[in-house]
């Protein structure tokens, strides 16, 4: 009986300690999801915190409001004056197998700075940046953008603008000129588009960019989902707008964006927007043989993009994959050099999708295409540039560069054009650098 009772007291205590034993490996299991969990939300709020000092290191080059006056210096009428500057240097080498003067896209008269990079050796735009705030509740930009046009220097007021800092409810305002938030490329400096020119639907639908002068109004919701809501009312100078209709207010439009984080690797942009463009003798084709278009011009854009970064770290490989679509609609009055007035009413599509892949710090590679389609405009325009092409013109570009720093990118670019009036292999080099002041980039 003894040996069955010690036997019981030892069966007894073994499942009581089995049990503990149970117990404390539950406990070290849920510390360990916990710990897991803590490191996870570590990581992630070091990365964001990382990501925010690279943009504070960044803006802090761009010498922000300065010291108010001093009492001399505010006896004087002198104030402080410590704008962020900054310059952009471009260049280009782009060899075509075809002519490049006098390039064309059947259907889609180019206007504005639409069309191919000078042949040759030649120097790109040179951009003069400066900004700074204003005070507490404004900040101002300017660009100006030197180009050599026929051997000779021009400067072109690009943007000059400024917005409010200091709006209630998460609203903004900008006001001046400035490049219409339309699209998901419109906005972006030339230095930081990843191929060295724009896809064909901003060339044909835009002109390339449209900026103009005019008022945005922005809201930013209060969500853990990115939302942004804005409008613009624009002066309609610029295409695909002119001749300033509607009392200088030819042109509106309506944006939204919207895109969250996916993981601590992936995130995500979406969009949609519509511009309603008034044109006055819209002048757009060949110099010597002009078209003029009177009417309503509407383009309705939708965009997506895609990030990807190893464990967060965009410095060492990344990955993004690139969409827009464009639905331009045009009623009106097309007249030129041989071409009789005639009634023009016709629904046009564009579309580009490219992805750019960075294996390795510093160098990237990317593909693109680009295409265009249009309705037949009918019989009054066959002969003349706007009839409707026998095949939807199309390009296919590739490129690679090597970005020694966030300030110099050196490009190698090859391009396939079959939206030309004849098929053309394009090769390309291209530089960018920059000094000074260098804000950070948008997503």
């Amino acid at each position: 009986m003894r040996v069955d009772f010690f036997k019981g007291a030892i069966l007894a205590l073994f499942i009581g300690f089995s049990g503990d034993l149970m117990a404390e490996d539950t406990d070290i299991q849920t510390l360990r999801a916990e710990l897991l969990e803590l490191r996870s939300d570590y990581e992630s709020r070091i990365a964001d915190l990382e990501r925010r000092l690279a943009i504070a290191e960044q803006n802090a080059m761009q010498a922000s409001y300065g010291a108010l006056p001093t009492a001399a210096a505010s006896a004087s009428g002198n104030a402080a004056f410590n704008p962020a500057i900054g310059v952009i240097f471009t260049g280009n080498a782009w060899n075509y197998s075809g002519d490049p003067e006098g390039y064309a896209v059947q259907g889609f008269p180019y206007g504005g700075e639409a069309g191919p990079i000078s042949e040759g050796l030649g120097l790109g735009e040179t951009e003069i940046i400066m900004n700074a705030n204003v005070d507490d509740k404004f900040t101002a930009w300017l660009t100006a953008a030197i180009a050599v046009e026929d051997g000779e220097a021009a400067i072109e007021l690009e943007e000059a603008w400024v917005e409010t800092t200091a709006l209630p409810a998460g609203f903004g305002a900008k006001f001046g000129r400035f490049f219409s938030k339309i699209g998901y490329l419109n906005d972006k400096h030339t230095h930081t588009w990843d191929f060295a020119d724009q896809p064909l639907p901003y060339q044909a639908f835009l002109a390339g960019q449209l900026v103009d002068d005019g008022l945005q109004l922005r809201w930013l919701a209060p969500t853990d989902l990115y939302l942004e809501l804005g409008g613009e009312a624009l002066s309609g100078t610029n295409y695909p707008a002119s001749g300033r209709g509607n009392s200088g207010a030819g042109s509106y439009s309506l944006f939204a964006n919207f895109g969250g984080d996916v993981g601590r690797n992936s995130s995500w942009l979406a969009g949609v927007s519509l511009l309603d463009a008034a044109a006055t003798e819209r002048l757009s084709g060949d110099e010597d043989n002009p078209l003029f278009f009177s009417g309503d011009s509407q383009l309705l854009t939708a965009q997506f993009v895609w990030k990807w970064a190893a464990d967060g770290n965009w410095r060492d490989r990344n990955f993004v994959l690139q969409a827009e679509i464009m639905r331009r609609s045009e009623d009106g009055l097309y007249e030129g050099i041989g071409l009789a007035p005639a009634l023009y009413d016709v629904d046009q599509y564009g579309w580009y999708a490219q992805a750019v892949y960075q294996p390795v710090p510093r160098w990237r590679v990317g593909g693109r295409i680009d295409a265009l389609s249009t309705d037949n405009p009918g019989p009054a325009f066959d002969g003349s540039l706007l009839e409707a092409p026998d095949s939807d013109p199309r390009r296919y570009s590739i490129m690679a560069d090597w970005a020694n720093s966030e300030f110099s990118r050196l490009r190698l670019q090859y391009t396939r054009d079959d939206a030309g009036l004849a098929g053309d292999n394009q090769w390309g080099l291209q530089y960018i650098h920059a000094i000074g002041a260098h804000g950070a980039h948008t997503f």
